[in-house]
Formats: structure tokens, C-alpha cells, sequence
């Protein structure tokens, strides 16, 4: 059979004991317990000097979060001007919101963290996306194996699973490491990872990044300050808003299969007696993540798709409402809208380490438009309508209204006229009332009489 598991060769059809018709690569039930044997001195030596223990989670979470802390390095600590300038900022930028939004202000309290803060404060969230998608590989192992392999594979695959927890764990590592560093304040990937009420900045993080950019120091910090606040508002005064994130994300984990063929493609020429002697070809295997990379499949690519629908209307929405806070008190407001777009849109190599780990790329697509649509709802009706949206689920847009604005506005307001479907229309139609107007106006005016501004 070709469907069988890394490590397992076909039978040659000769059940006897002896070593007559045996080839080199059958595999031997009677070396199970050999076998099990190595792997057990393997996953030890793997774990040595991580403190990763037995785990009965999918993940291995002491190998990530050890991973994460290696990957982050030296840090420096939060000192209280930080903390101070971070909390005015945030303070100024409450009061400046108060004026675009309906939504009431949403920070009760701000914070200052370094990298390793941001790492051990936000993992129950990461334990919440990843866990669902990383039960879901696990039990496709035992789900897609063939009969034949799993009654060879049955009393190891605990082992197999462990091996899975922290081959996933390592990469997950890898990748909050490098987020940890880069990261600018809680909300910046589009999810809620603080505590509700909480605005959260990263001064080392900020710093750095200030130091690429020919802006007021100043300024960066209170437009990185309104970003957050007005993100907290919207998480904190739409309640539905953060489960339909993480739910999205278990929908699209339901659906995850794994592809074997790039598992039997790099097990290729291995067998057994290898595997016994140099049981590092399996750890090969595992970490090199060909058993851990997901087939995507219609069900899930439309759950991805909401995904960046809902991150798209979010960032968004956060856009236009603190452009319109800062417009006319921070000159460089312009430019650090634009350096925020292609940061969220080209991400980097943490979010490229998701992308492969579970599929996800938590990035907003459709920024450009879902900021178009926003802008052009308030300019059809008012901040009430606008934000109103966000009342209930289902009166927000989805990626066809991203893709025809126009629509959505007149579906909001009620209007039949399709005013922004046909534009040309609108304006010779606001030439002719602006005429019309004129006309009225001379007609008024009689001798003695002087024009009115």
C-alpha cells in the first residue's frame, strides 16, 4: 500500500519470522518496543533544557513560549516616563475621538509592555486561535491513517502526537518571537489581544520603529496612541465582535485535512532499521512541517475570506475614525496612515509563519476599500448611521459590499436613487440644482436690493 505513514514500508507478503524473503525495508512488529524505546530517548533529548514535560494540549506551549523568549533576546525594561507619555497620549486621543465616533470612549486602563510582556500576556488568545486548528491536525492522524498502519502505529502514536505538540510549539515559538519584537501596540494584527478596556503600547518596539520614519517622535506616539484607543472602543462596544473573530478562526480549523503525499514524498527511502538507528530522521520529518501544512479546502477558503472581510472593515474603520480625529492637529497624519497601510498589507516574516503553521494570514486585504466604504457611508448620512453598522452582524458589510460600496450605502440609508452607482448622473444633476438655485436667487433679487452670501 502507498498510503501508509512516515516510517512504514509495505509488507512483502512473507509473515514468517525468519529473515527469508525479508526486505531491508519491511517493517519488523517485534521491533516496536526497540523502537519505541529510541523515540522516547529522542523526544527527551528534544525537550532537554526547555522544560517541556508531558503536555496533554495540541500544542506545546513551554516549547513556544521558551522558543519566543530565546528568539526575543535582550529587551528593555518600561520606564515610568514611557509609561506617562503613553498614558497622556492615549488620554489626548480619547478626547480628540470623542468627536468622529459615536462610540463612547472604551480605555479603563493603559499600559506600557516590553516584548516579553506582550508575549506572556497575549498567549491565552494565541491558545485560542491555534488550538482548535492544531486538534484538528491531530486528529487527522488517527482519522486518514490506513487500517494496516494504524495497528502497527497504534501503541506509538502518543508518542507521535507529543513529537506533533512540539514540532507545532516550535514554529508557533518561532513566530510569537519574532511578532513580539515587531509588534507596536495590543491591536495592531487586528485582534483583541489585552484584556477588554485595556490599551496597551510598546515603547522599545516604537522607538525602533520611529527611528525609520522623518516624523515628530511625538506625533508618531499620539497617532499610535488614537489607533489603540479607538480599536478598544470598538472591541469594547461591540460585543459580538471578538467571538466572531475567534470563531471564524475554529470554523476554518473544522475543515483541516492533511495531505500525506508530502509526508510519503519525504519519507521516501527511509525505513525502520534507519529510523532505529538514527531515530533523528523522524524529528527530521516532524519539524520540517510537511506534516503540518494544511489542504485548503472551498469551506475554508470561505471562512478565510470573511476573515479578512471582518479585519479589512475593522482596520478600516479605525483608519478614517482617527484620520478624522488628527487631520487638523497632527500634520503628519497623511503619511502615517500611508506607512500603516503597507505595514498591515505586506506583514512579515511572523505572519508568514502563521500563514504556514495553520494557513491564517491575519491581514486586511481589502483595507483600501473597506476605509472607501466607510467614508463614503458618513458622507451619505451621519456618525449615528455610520457606526450603527456595528450593532449586529448581519448589517455588516461582507466582500461584495468591500467590491461595490455604492450598493451598501444605499441599502443603509434607504435611498433608491443609486446616486453613487452613476456619478456622472449625480453631478449633472447637482449642476442643475446649483443653477436652479441661481436662478431663484436673481429672480429675488429686485431694485434696491442687495444679493444674499
Amino acid at each position: 500500500m502507498n498510503d501508509l505513514p512516515f516510517g512504514f514500508s509495505p509488507s512483502s507478503g512473507d509473515d514468517g519470522d525468519g529473515d527469508d524473503g525479508k526486505k531491508p525495508g519491511d517493517f519488523d512488529p517485534n521491533q516496536l518496543g526497540q523502537m519505541l524505546s529510541q523515540l522516547g530517548q529522542m523526544l527527551s533529548g528534544m525537550g532537554a533544557g526547555m522544560g517541556t514535560g508531558g503536555t496533554a494540549e495540541p500544542v506545546n506551549y513551554q516549547v513556544a513560549t521558551s522558543l519566543a523568549r530565546q528568539q526575543i533576546g535582550k529587551h528593555s525594561p518600561v520606564s515610568q516616563g514611557e509609561l506617562s507619555a503613553i498614558t497622556d497620549s492615549v488620554r489626548l486621543a480619547e478626547v480628540w475621538l470623542d468627536n468622529v465616533t459615536t462610540l463612547p470612549a472604551g480605555v479603563t486602563s493603559t499600559e506600557a509592555w516590553t516584548s516579553v510582556d506582550w508575549l506572556e500576556k497575549t498567549l491565552p488568545t494565541w491558545k485560542s486561535l491555534c488550538n482548535p486548528v492544531a486538534e484538528q491536525i491531530a486528529g487527522s492522524w488517527s482519522t486518514n491513517l490506513p487500517d494496516e498502519a494504524k495497528q502497527f502505529a497504534g501503541p506509538m502514536m502518543g508518542m507521535v502526537s507529543q513529537m506533533g505538540s512540539m514540532a507545532f510549539g516550535t514554529q508557533l515559538g518561532q513566530g510569537l518571537g519574532q511578532l513580539a519584537k515587531e509588534v507596536l501596540t495590543s491591536t495592531e494584527i487586528g485582534l483583541p489581544l489585552a484584556p477588554t478596556g485595556t490599551a496597551v503600547l510598546l515603547p522599545e518596539a516604537i522607538g525602533i520603529f520611529s527611528d525609520g520614519l522623518e516624523q515628530p517622535s511625538q506625533e508618531i506616539l499620539v497617532f499610535l496612541a488614537a489607533r489603540e484607543a479607538a480599536h478598544v472602543r470598538l472591541f469594547s462596544h461591540v460585543p459580538w465582535l471578538r467571538q466572531r473573530l475567534l470563531a471564524t478562526v475554529e470554523e476554518y480549523a473544522r475543515g483541516i485535512s492533511i495531505d500525506f503525499s508530502g509526508i510519503q514524498d519525504a519519507a521516501a527511502g527511509i525505513d525502520p532499521a534507519t529510523l532505529l538507528s538514527d531515530p533523528s530522521k523522524l524529528e527530521e520529518l516532524m519539524a520540517g512541517g510537511t506534516a503540518f501544512e494544511p489542504k485548503t479546502t472551498p469551506q475554508q477558503q470561505h471562512a478565510l475570506s470573511r476573515l479578512e472581510t471582518l479585519l479589512a472593515l475593522i482596520e478600516g474603520w479605525v483608519e478614517t475614525v482617527v484620520s478624522q480625529a488628527l487631520s487638523d492637529r497632527i500634520p503628519s497624519v497623511g503619511a502615517l496612515t500611508e506607512t500603516m497601510r503597507r505595514r498591515r498589507a505586506t506583514g512579515g516574516p511572523a505572519e508568514e509563519t502563521f500563514a504556514t503553521l495553520i494557513g491564517l494570514e491575519l491581514r486586511p486585504r481589502k483595507l483600501r476599500e473597506a476605509a472607501d466604504l466607510w467614508r463614503k457611508l458618513l458622507e451619505a448620512s451621519d456618525l449615528v448611521t455610520r457606526d450603527g453598522v456595528w450593532a449586529h452582524p448581519d448589517l455588516v458589510p461582507d466582500g461584495d459590499d468591500l467590491d461595490h460600496p455604492a450598493a451598501f450605502v444605499d441599502r443603509v440609508i434607504g435611498g433608491g436613487n443609486h446616486a453613487f452607482d452613476d456619478p456622472m448622473a449625480q453631478l449633472e444633476k447637482t449642476i442643475a440644482d446649483e443653477a436652479r438655485k441661481r436662478e431663484e436667487e436673481g429672480k429675488g433679487d429686485g431694485p434696491g436690493t442687495s444679493p444674499t452670501a
